[in-house]
């Protein structure tokens, strides 16, 4: 998918909501335990009830490496599923992968060519040639972490060099990698504080911002600096939605969150249209 098909699917649907499938087996409903595949009953129950609502989903591959094959299978199915019933969005594999030469190849041929997936998160801290093989795929994105919302960020990425920040010093070096049509950036919505220093660095570049929901990210104030001309960003929410409840009506409980949101991204497009 390319840049200029998602930014439509946003002014289509009025939304630029990203939903995050973390499904933890542990945290699915009980009732679908009975299933041949619970993990996929759950994730095909979300998305049937919420794909009006958002324009990507993103599916933290952890969750489902940590079942092993039968694991792989559930992520499998799900985004055959996603790609074959609604192609108009948006898939992200958050795998966070980054290694040199190869390997990197390697990981960039399970998500691009053997998954289909549209992107993929990257960590960008080995360098240039942990990050190119992903951009050697036509019509696929590459997401490098920038600067994440976790409280660990402290520890390096917003440490100061003689220059500026770490996370500033690697955004301002990884853009000439690529461009603002084969990569975006992850920026936590918990550090809004950050996110015009980030604007100055990479204007035109799309956003994936986790960090809404759960972690206690403010919608309005994240956008109040991040929205560019083009829209660019993407927020995510994953378990504020899919686990909205556990019970029968789980999957229309997602929806009335996930609607939520929508409805909130709405007004904040229709205020700088």
């Amino acid at each position: 998918m390319l840049i200029k098909d998602l930014t439509q699917e946003i002014n289509k649907k009025k939304s630029f909501l990203c939903i995050g499938l973390d499904t933890d087996i542990k945290k699915i409903p009980k009732h679908l335990h009975s299933e041949n595949d619970p993990i996929f009953s759950f994730n095909k129950s979300i998305i049937d009830k919420t794909n009006n609502y958002c324009v990507a989903y993103k599916l933290n591959t952890a969750f489902y490496e940590s079942l092993g094959v039968q694991g792989w299978a559930s992520m499998k199915k799900t985004i055959e599923y996603i790609n074959k019933t609604f192609p108009e969005i948006f898939t992200i594999a958050d795998a966070k992968r980054g290694d040199i030469g190869n390997t990197s190849k390697m990981y960039a041929q399970t998500f691009f060519e053997n998954m289909n997936f549209d992107s993929v998160t990257i960590n960008p801290y080995m360098g240039s040639d942990s990050v190119k093989p992903f951009l050697e795929f036509e019509s696929k994105i590459a997401i490098l972490l920038g600067l994440t919302s976790n409280n660990g960020a402290l520890d390096i990425q917003l440490k100061k060099t003689n220059q500026d920040y770490v996370f500033a010093e690697m955004i301002r070096s990884s853009k000439e990698w690529g461009n603002e049509k084969n990569m975006m950036y992850v920026v936590g919505a918990t550090k809004p504080q950050y996110i015009e220093k980030i604007r100055e660095i990479i204007p035109n570049h799309f956003l994936l911002m986790p960090g809404v929901g759960a972690q206690g990210g403010n919608l309005n104030e994240i956008c109040k600096y991040a929205l560019n001309d083009n829209i660019g960003i993407l927020v995510n929410s994953s378990r504020s939605i899919i686990y909205a409840s556990s019970d029968q009506k789980f999957a229309e409980n997602a929806a009335e969150e996930a609607s939520r949101l929508q409805k909130q991204m709405k007004v904040i497009l229709s205020r700088v249209k």
